[in-house]
């Protein structure tokens, strides 16, 4: 972790779904400014996890500190559904937050058209959801997050709908804003590749059980994470 404070902490958590251990004595923290990516397969329990940090699920066992306060309004859960309003064009999608908080239009303008020029959304400022794609779609999402400025944003495979160039034009642009505004993130993916790119600090979720890795070289060297066979797959196909 970096010398900042920490804006979250997870302490013991522990969390049973129909009679099922989902995630069992989970605990870490994450510093001012990072990005803690939780790599794990699917069913493990990093959703669950997600929406424990959104105040979705109840947590049984354990506790949840969040920039010295309890779970609420200051994360903000960025599903894998992007869940757009219908009756709004993709521009107010986007500046949903700042109309909240009454932002002057002159500056709602500014940040909104920005991002949607980087996300490749500029074209489609003014369609309906119902008239985009769905990888169009969780692109307004992650503007509509970002815009929102939440304490922690928590970040379910956000780019899982788009194709590999605009998934890996969309993960470079989330590392540059998200060192830009020193936001601070839990970013879940099965993706090993996308961790590497996202990623400032690494744990994996394997049958809810957390490890936490001390830097990016120890999460590259375990074996778990499978980082080891991907470097090793496109060494053979290199040759």
């Amino acid at each position: 972790m970096s010398g900042l404070a920490d804006c979250l902490k997870i302490d013991g958590l522990s969390v049973r779904l129909g009679g099922r251990q989902i995630l069992a004595e989970v605990s870490f923290e994450v510093a001012q400014g990072e990005t803690l990516v939780v790599l794990g397969s699917s069913g493990c329990g990093k959703s669950t996890l997600l929406k424990c940090l959104a105040g979705l699920v109840s947590v049984e066992v354990g506790s949840i500190e969040i920039c010295g306060q309890g779970v609420g309004p200051q994360s903000l859960y960025l599903d894998q559904e992007p869940l757009l309003f219908e009756h709004l064009n993709v521009f107010e999608n986007a500046a949903f937050a700042l109309r909240m908080r009454r932002v002057a239009d002159v500056e709602v303008r500014r940040k909104v058209w920005g991002l949607l020029e980087a996300s490749g959304l500029a074209a489609e400022a003014l369609k309906k959801p119902q008239e985009i794609s769905g990888g169009q779609k969780q692109r307004v999402a992650f503007v509509r997050a970002l815009l929102a400025a939440p304490r922690v944003l928590l970040m379910d495979e956000p780019f899982a709908a788009l194709d590999a160039q605009t998934r890996a034009r969309m993960q470079s642009l989330f590392r540059e804003l998200a060192g830009q505004l020193q936001m601070t993130t839990v970013f879940v993916t099965h993706d090993v590749r996308e961790a590497l790119t996202v990623g400032t600090v690494f744990g994996r979720l394997s049958e809810g059980r957390f490890t936490a890795y001390r830097d990016r070289r120890a999460f590259v060297a375990d074996r778990e994470t499978g980082v080891q066979d991907e470097l090793e797959f496109w060494r053979a196909e290199g040759q």
